[in-house]
């Protein structure tokens, strides 16, 4: 909690400065072949689940992300200019972040709750396509796809997931023209492809934590991102 306030005392105070730069004379510079600049920004990771409904001790339990839990990301932006409109992408990206599984049985009366923390290295490759500009703004629509490595796997956990998976990613932004520079709110949403759920093979969890593993068939991840990108 402390980081997520740091973080986010951080970004509204670069922010801040960037928006305190004058507009006259703005940065005019799309034609370059390469841009460069980095990413600051916010996330909530969910997932996807498919619920094994396996009678467990006479009861079916049912788990779902029960609330969305702020986290924080920071990238490198590397920017290819292949059109007019169109940009190659790739932004290399470290996420920080958490979800939570809530279980229930059938009638409500049992819950329990498992954290799942995640620091997934993400490295996708996009497609920008770009209106046409409108004094200092210029918004535009991006998708692509990569991969991503878990870089916080706790096997202490009751529940843990596979550290590899790819996704699919689509979202929107808006370019805002500063004096040397540009930046970029960009809205996100991440689909993964692959199965995450990893069942603990450790034969000495207690019932409880079985239970957590039983309950679930599938896990597929879901991350929404909001990040300000600065080039």
């Amino acid at each position: 909690m402390f980081l997520t306030k740091k973080y986010l005392l951080t970004l509204i105070l670069i922010i801040s400065i960037s928006l305190n730069v004058s507009s006259q004379g703005a940065y005019d510079d799309d034609s370059r072949l390469f841009r460069f600049g980095f990413s600051l920004g916010f996330n909530a990771f969910d997932f996807g689940v498919t619920n094994s409904l396996q009678n467990i001790d006479g009861e079916v339990y049912s788990a779902d992300v029960s609330n969305l839990k702020p986290g924080f990301s920071v990238g490198v932006v590397s920017d290819m200019l292949l059109h007019r409109y169109l940009n190659l992408r790739f932004t290399p990206t470290l996420h920080f972040g958490e979800r939570e599984l809530t279980y229930s049985n059938e009638s409500g009366d049992k819950k329990y709750a498992v954290v799942i923390p995640s620091v997934p290295l993400s490295l996708p490759v996009y497609l920008k396509y770009s209106s046409e500009r409108y004094g200092d703004l210029r918004p535009y629509l991006i998708g692509g796809g990569g991969v991503y490595f878990d870089l916080g796997q706790n096997k202490e956990k009751p529940v843990y997931l596979r550290t590899f998976d790819s996704f699919v990613e689509f979202g929107v932004g808006c370019d805002i023209y500063f004096s040397f520079f540009k930046l970029a709110p960009e809205l996100k949403f991440a689909i993964g492809f692959n199965d995450v759920f990893y069942p603990n093979p450790n034969p000495n969890l207690l019932d409880e934590d079985k239970l957590k593993n039983m309950a679930l068939s599938k896990l597929t991840s879901r991350v929404l991102t909001l990040t300000f990108n600065f080039e």
